[in-house]
């Protein structure tokens, strides 16, 4: 299982291998109905090297009793109403009212920010957040840590403060939605779609995992028992299995199909599913200094939240001429 992130990097170099020769030998391969948008986050220069395990997007989840408190009681669809609802939260004695998952691996909660607008974080292996959607993302996390007085919280403690009543909003993954709702105190949680910045979002990364064929056995029984695994756990019931123990959005329509009264008794969990129109890649850095790039980008993240950085023009022009300095020439 590889993070849909790092699966071009196993491509690239030669540790994954090609699924296209199991997959001619199945004549039943698309009776699951793998979403098309989900097959081709693992599909490289025309060829299937991973199949979609268990995908996640970006989402809020609320305590809706804390809003009630504040007189709020529609969920925000933009970036600005979350900011409102902070103000009001503030009001009704929330100290920190929010939690935003900056931290989250690979830049995540960033390239959420520029596919909201349409941008990769990359564009031809060459930095595309230099531009106009790159500042938006940058003062949209700094108006939201200043303006709602977010706390600096590692990704082990983020959700402690929502599951004891005092973060009222807290954007995390969807993967989550499982354990959130089995931590958290008397209230009433509700999870709504990722906001956007003055419109609906135009994309979003995807998150999660993807399998890919790595064995370098040569023995046709261990080969067949791994493509049987493969197939198993990204089929309609593999899948379904996940969802319902997690908030991993199933890679495939028959999965779907057989979780309708499921959704119908757990909303909280569909909501990753209502956004799966907006799946887009979740890019990795490319080259040796792959790792590097995510620490200085999360290393300037951090400096807003902290406060010691305010000036978002001349981060962004630290990031970009840092990270130009350790992309591949």
């Amino acid at each position: 299982f590889q993070g849909l992130n790092r699966q071009a990097l196993m491509v690239a170099k030669g540790i994954a291998k090609s699924m296209e020769p199991f997959i001619a030998n199945e004549s039943d391969f698309a009776k699951d109905g793998y979403h098309k948008a989900m097959l081709d986050l693992g599909t490289f220069d025309g060829e299937v090297y991973g199949l979609p395990f268990s995908v996640s997007l970006p989402v809020g989840y609320y305590n809706m009793d804390a809003l009630g408190k504040a007189g709020i009681t529609e969920l925000p669809t933009t970036w600005d109403e979350v900011i409102d609802n902070c103000k009001k939260l503030h009001e009704a004695g929330f100290k920190n009212p929010i939690f935003w998952g900056w931290n989250i691996t690979g830049n995540w909660f960033l390239q959420a920010l520029m596919w909201s607008q349409g941008e990769p974080i990359l564009k031809d292996g060459k930095v595309n957040f230099d531009g106009e959607a790159g500042l938006a993302a940058l003062e949209t996390m700094r108006k939201i840590f200043r303006e709602c007085n977010m706390l600096n919280l590692s990704v082990g403690d983020a959700g402690k403060p929502f599951a004891a009543g005092e973060v009222a909003m807290h954007f995390w993954s969807t993967s989550a939605v499982g354990a959130i709702e089995r931590s958290k105190g008397d209230f009433e949680v509700r999870t709504g779609e990722f906001p956007g910045m003055g419109q609906p979002p135009m994309g979003l990364p995807a998150g999660g995992n993807s399998v890919m064929f790595v064995s370098t056995s040569e023995d046709p029984e261990e080969i067949e028992a791994a493509w049987k695994f493969i197939k198993f756990a990204t089929s309609g019931v593999g899948a379904a299995m996940v969802a319902e123990t997690t908030g991993y959005m199933p890679p495939n329509k028959a999965a779907n199909d057989t979780l309708v009264d499921f959704y119908a008794q757990n909303p909280n969990k569909h909501t990753a599913v209502r956004q799966a129109g907006l799946l887009r890649d979740w890019i990795a850095y490319p080259g040796d200094n792959g790792l590097a790039i995510t620490q200085v980008i999360y290393d300037g993240l951090e400096a807003i939240v902290t406060g010691d950085y305010d000036d978002m023009e001349a981060l962004q022009e630290e990031l970009v001429e840092e990270v130009n300095d350790l992309l591949p020439n």
